[in-house]
């Protein structure tokens, strides 16, 4: 597989999200045999970045990950997150990126991930109680200290990333972006191609929407968050369906599958983008992995462009108001 620079860490362009094997989606949690089958497939077929955070469970997935990484954590390039867990009595939910805060969560995902070292680590959204110089000087010490490799962001607001930047040279944004989320495009991956940041594209398949195999929210069970999620609701969720369609149209043309259309369509858009679809089963991972080798021309790419906009948020309200700060 093709590698890019998120600054100067080295990545297999496509990585791995582990979240929905342990949370959020329907059947999470449900087997963990194939989970750890899928990311031992995804490293032998050259995948390096594998994503997962406290939050995730909480704290299951990352055991999980590290369970499956036994013997081969070398292999990989390691990421989790921290800051949406409060350790210091608020428990989950509650944003804490206090330094107090980033030492605790630290020591327990390297527990949890059964690792010596977190190769890059994120703070899952910004904290508007803790100045992100605060929160980054933190970081920093454990930089220092070995503990964690690189530091990350994720749905941080321009004016954040600059900041903290400042500080400490800050090595990748994690944020949703894809064909139907198109919000980074204007000002925040002009400013991290300034800084030399690199960008890595979660739900890049629009929590598989774009995959054209949801036809109706009756697919989820109730502990699947996309059941309140706007845009898989009401009218929403029909006029979305001709996204899905006109994705699937283009792939027939490429001789690809809409997954592999919309990886594709993220890694034509930059050497400094590694985008994380997400899947608990082997032969999801194979399709979407096979995007590596997708050629769009540039008509595809402009149709792509140029597709229906998405009706409604990416997110519920709750969690909107959490980003881009």
């Amino acid at each position: 597989m093709k590698h890019v620079q998120l600054r100067d860490l080295d990545v297999a362009r496509i990585g791995l999200g582990a979240m929905g094997m342990s949370f959020a989606f329907t059947g999470a949690g449900s087997d963990d045999a194939e989970s750890i089958r899928t990311i031992h497939r995804a490293i032998d077929l050259g995948v390096t970045l594998i994503d997962t955070a406290e939050i995730y469970g909480p704290y299951i997935n990352e055991e999980l990950v590290g369970r499956a990484l036994k013997g081969r954590r070398d292999d990989v390039v390691l990421a989790t997150k921290f800051g949406m867990i409060s350790h210091t009595g608020s428990g989950p939910g509650t944003l804490d990126s206090s330094p107090a805060n980033v030492r605790i969560a630290v020591e327990g995902s390297l527990k949890r991930l059964d690792t010596d070292r977190i190769d890059l680590y994120y703070q899952h959204r910004v904290d508007p109680t803790t100045p992100i110089e605060d929160t980054i000087g933190a970081l920093a010490e454990l930089v220092t200290e070995g503990k964690i490799r690189h530091i990350g962001l994720s749905e941080a607001g321009v004016g954040t990333i600059r900041r903290a930047n400042a500080v400490h040279p800050i090595t990748a944004l994690q944020s949703e972006y894809s064909l139907w989320t198109r919000d980074p495009e204007p000002e925040t991956l002009p400013l991290l191609r300034e800084l030399g940041i690199g960008f890595v594209p979660y739900s890049p398949l629009g929590k598989g929407f774009l995959t054209g195999a949801i036809r109706s929210i009756d697919q989820f069970d109730k502990s699947d968050f996309r059941a309140t999620n706007p845009r898989f609701t009401g009218e929403n969720f029909q006029r979305n369906l001709a996204i899905a369609d006109e994705v699937a149209t283009i792939a027939t043309e490429v001789g690809a599958t809409p997954a592999q259309v919309a990886i594709a369509w993220l890694l034509a858009k930059g050497d400094d983008i590694a985008p994380i679809p997400g899947t608990k089963r082997v032969t999801r991972l194979e399709e979407n992995v096979g995007a590596d080798a997708v050629e769009l021309t540039a008509e595809q790419i402009a149709k792509l462009d140029n597709l229906t906009p998405a009706s409604g948020e990416h997110h519920n309200e709750a969690q909107m108001e959490m980003i881009g700060r």
